[in-house]
């Protein structure tokens, strides 16, 4: 059975397509998620739905609590939509069936006691944001801080790279230093190269703060002033072999070591 389609205007493509741009996600509060495997994610979450512009062989996924409960009226929020006018707003090369607009979330505030919590310290690469959101959902972390300079989590390349993770975590950007400096009774754990304790040898919590710096640049010099808890992981390799992990690397080998020792 196919659909009536609606021919979309030249202003909701100029619109759409602006929000490639962090200036427009954040001047409308709002940003695309692209693809069937997204979509279904996206309607598993209490992100608000906009709009969703889909061709007439997508159709709503089996995710029927979530759209009673959350996305109430989500059919008439969809537009359907042509091949080549799908082709004209999407960011991805080969378009897969469906684009949504979507609200961005508040920043929630979140409870530090008795759980772990993420602090990126100028993450610059999409691709290793987007991993470090799916190695932390995949881990229990709830929640993760990151500091103004670390790329925009609704950036096209940080979502694909999320697989849909980032509708599961609660994310905000704030000054990390002064949350840092407002938190400093807790664990505050960071990843060094040198004099930090070894990841294996020192025993860790479940509740506590870890900072990933860095890919480049490990974390920063004010940030590392705020660790009370310098960790390590040893290199096996023969010296001078290789300088560092890549920091989502870093990432999924602390996350897991952290969870070893406590669960």
């Amino acid at each position: 059975m196919y659909l009536l389609l609606k021919m979309i205007t030249n202003a909701q493509i100029k619109a759409i397509t602006s929000l490639q741009e962090k200036k427009h996600r954040n001047q409308t509060n709002s940003f695309v998620v692209e693809g069937r495997k997204m979509a279904e994610e996206l309607l598993r979450s209490d992100y608000e739905i906009i709009n969703i512009f889909a061709l007439n062989k997508w159709t709503l996924p089996n995710t029927s609590f979530a759209i009673n409960k959350v996305h109430k009226n989500i059919d008439e929020k969809i537009t359907y939509i042509s091949e080549k006018e799908l082709e004209r707003i999407s960011s991805l090369k080969t378009p897969d069936d469906v684009l949504c607009i979507v609200k961005q979330k508040k920043t929630q505030k979140i409870n530090l006691d008795n759980q772990l919590v993420l602090a990126l310290d100028n993450i610059n690469n999409p691709g290793n944001l987007g991993t470090i959101i799916r190695l932390a959902t995949w881990f229990g972390v709830k929640n993760i801080i990151c500091n103004e300079n670390t790329v925009d989590c609704y950036n096209q390349k940080v979502l694909q790279s999320t697989m849909g993770a980032i509708f599961h975590i609660n994310l905000f950007y704030t000054n990390l230093y002064q949350f840092l400096q407002s938190h400093t009774s807790q664990n505050i754990y960071g990843t060094v190269l040198q004099n930090g304790k070894n990841i294996y040898n020192e025993a860790l919590t479940n509740e506590g703060i870890i900072v990933i710096g860095n890919e480049s640049h490990g974390i920063s010099k004010d940030i590392l002033q705020m660790i009370n808890r310098p960790i390590t992981i040893p290199c096996f390799a023969k010296e001078n072999e290789i300088e560092s992990l890549n920091a989502s690397v870093a990432c999924g080998v602390i996350l897991s070591e952290f969870k070893r020792q406590t669960i």
